[in-house]
């Protein structure tokens, strides 16, 4: 019987195994490779040296690398409450079982299937100066022209709201399904009450959804910290740097100066970085839940 156990333990290990496989080859092999450039002095053609922290120092002192991790935090801390606030705003406008609201659903959702190439296209279109679609309406207006995409303090914006309209349908969708599983009868019961629509939010629906909001920031955190196409396509990182985020940093590091190590180095940083945000946020919404239980 005992022997029995242990090969069904072991056929069902089977199921999993070539998702542990592409696991250990796409994720820990790569990080922990990582790891190992980082600590050596080295590029794509030769065997390289180890220099072990020299990377973290070099890379720690370079002005390049503290204007993109300060406009990469800019942009999260923008971005990220943005997609949201955004998110669960249409969420609860389009919590509706009719067909207006699902063409909504669908058209809002529609963004997040295009490529990043596309969507830069399509905002370049609307920002670019002179015959764009904000240069010919300021136009109308009487308004002078801003050159957002060749502007600094207005490029890393343009980036910042191509990147909402592309993600938000992601946020929108988690939120939904997250109200559509929000007992009825507490809603019945707060009607019952005479409770007012502000009192239902904060009362009923913004606790029982509280799991999805902290999931929601987490992901998005993870993925605007990892802003690259857009800044690429859209700005190319300019004006003098004013819209490079850390991922540019790190992949002009690596595969335009060749400094693989630096660059390995780098996105340690980032890796780190992003571990501690969504952490931070992780236990911040965990003890809000707690308190508010």
């Amino acid at each position: 019987m005992a022997e029995s156990y242990r090969r069904s333990q072991w056929s069902h290990g089977l199921f999993i195994l070539p998702y542990l496989l592409v696991f250990l080859a796409l994720l820990v092999f790569p990080l922990f490779w990582g790891m190992w450039l980082s600590l050596h002095k080295v590029d794509l053609f030769g065997p390289g040296r180890f220099v072990g922290l020299t990377n973290y120092f070099r890379v720690a002192g370079d002005a390049v690398f503290l204007q993109a991790l300060r406009n990469t935090i800019v942009f999260v801390l923008v971005s990220v409450p943005t997609l949201v606030a955004l998110g669960l705003f249409l969420a609860l406008a389009l919590n509706r079982t009719t067909r207006t609201t699902s063409f909504f659903r669908g058209l809002f959702f529609s963004s997040s299937v295009l490529s990043v190439t596309i969507v830069t296209l399509i905002w370049r279109f609307v920002f670019i100066p002179g015959d764009g679609l904000l240069s010919v309406l300021f136009t109308e207006a009487g308004i002078d022209q801003i050159n957002f995409i060749s502007t600094r303090g207005w490029s890393l914006f343009a980036v910042g709201v191509a990147t909402v309209w592309w993600c938000v349908g992601l946020p929108m969708m988690l939120f939904l399904a997250a109200l559509q599983q929000v007992p009825k009868d507490l809603y019945e019961a707060a009607a019952l009450d005479n409770a007012g629509p502000w009192r239902v939010l904060t009362r009923i629906t913004l606790p029982s959804i509280a799991r999805t909001i902290m999931l929601v920031t987490i992901i998005q955190i993870v993925f605007q910290f990892q802003l690259f196409g857009q800044a690429q396509l859209m700005t190319n990182g300019g004006p003098n740097g004013s819209s490079r985020p850390l991922v540019m940093y790190i992949y002009e590091v690596g595969f335009v100066r060749w400094d693989v190590g630096r660059a390995a180095a780098a996105s340690q940083y980032l890796f780190l970085i992003i571990l501690v945000a969504a952490m931070a946020q992780y236990i911040v919404s965990s003890r809000k839940t707690e308190d508010g239980a």
